[in-house]
């Protein structure tokens, strides 16, 4: 009898499944554009992620200051410059990957695998069609020129899209004639620096100005609301180096407890299946090269990128901060 109940405990425990693995996502991205990606993965894997939010300056502070109690196996924020500054800090290991180097270009990965580009956004130049034509436009350095004098707007400098744009134009072009492009700009703004892209964006549908910088999924997300927005996007550069690009990023805690199973996430996140739910959710393009971009993204034109590392963005930021202050850019 007692064999017999030891048996059936012994093919009970087989049966039943061991508990779930419980990844700890620290993210500086909206809930909104993260939960349909890991519900999908919980589903596919049957492991739990926990999402913790804020933005990327705490969530690093925050790793920091754990050390090695975090609970935390994974940190996804925007922006080279951000993704920089969290693998400066010690708080990212390295990942050697073939699925991931496989999937994400090296200009879209820290140079010593500390994390990884997952989806991808131009920062170039919108304009209204109607006092604008696009022959008249090329790069972010025509945009200094007085042919745009009182015509201008821009982003306030304070933000990282504009610092990592000025910190790639200083590795490109020099920091002596980033510093007269940047001056040239702030002669030419029609009105003072709008605090988001979306506000800047609608000021020249407005009229207010009639040319700006954004970042393309602004765009996208305003004319999901406003579909006959009269503003178009031109992708500068294009003759050159091309057209300033940056990344949505993930890397790999130091002190993961779940290094195996955060590994993995990363891999399926550079995949097909995560990369359209990624990008499009956000209307983005996927990181991966080998899967297209959504239908209403790809309307807005297919471009040259500049293939520049994206980590330069970070390695030039208290550079582009300086040179920025020092043009009067506010």
């Amino acid at each position: 009898m007692l064999k017999k109940t030891l048996l059936a405990i012994c093919t009970l425990g087989a049966l039943t499944p061991a508990f779930a693995t419980e990844l700890v996502l620290y993210s500086a991205r909206a809930d909104t554009l993260l939960k349909p990606i890991v519900e999908k993965y919980e589903q596919k894997t049957g492991v739990n992620i926990k999402l913790v939010n804020d933005k990327a300056g705490p969530l690093i502070q925050k790793l920091q200051a754990e050390g090695s109690n975090t609970p935390a196996d994974l940190l996804i924020t925007v922006d080279g410059g951000n993704l920089w500054q969290a693998a400066q800090t010690g708080i990212l290991k390295p990942v050697n990957s073939k699925v991931l180097e496989a999937n994400i270009p090296a200009q879209f990965q820290d140079p010593k695998n500390r994390w990884f580009g997952m989806s991808v956004r131009a920062r170039t130049i919108f304009y209204n069609p109607q006092k604008v034509n696009p022959s008249e436009l090329s790069t972010y350095a025509d945009l200094a020129s007085p042919k745009w004098q009182g015509r201008l707007c821009l982003r306030t400098s304070d933000n990282v899209y504009n610092q990592s744009l000025v910190g790639t134009m200083i590795q490109n072009l020099g920091r002596a004639t980033t510093e007269k492009v940047v001056k040239g700009w702030v002669s030419n703004l029609a009105t003072t620096p709008f605090p988001n892209d979306t506000a800047m964006l609608e000021a020249i549908d407005a009229g207010r100005c009639d040319v700006g910088i954004a970042n393309t999924y602004y765009y996208g997300r305003l004319l999901n609301k406003k579909p006959n927005i009269s503003v178009k996007p031109f992708f500068a550069n294009q003759n050159g180096k091309g057209t300033h690009v940056n990344v949505s990023g993930i890397g790999l805690v130091k002190y993961s407890k779940n290094q195996a199973e955060a590994q993995k996430f990363m891999e399926w996140l550079s995949g097909p299946e995560a990369q359209n739910l990624f990008a499009d959710l956000n209307n983005e393009y996927p990181a991966n090269p080998r899967i297209s971009p959504a239908p209403h993204v790809a309307k807005w034109g297919s471009f040259k990128q500049d293939i520049i590392n994206v980590s330069v963005a970070g390695q030039n930021q208290r550079q582009a901060i300086i040179l920025m202050k020092k043009a009067g850019y506010k």
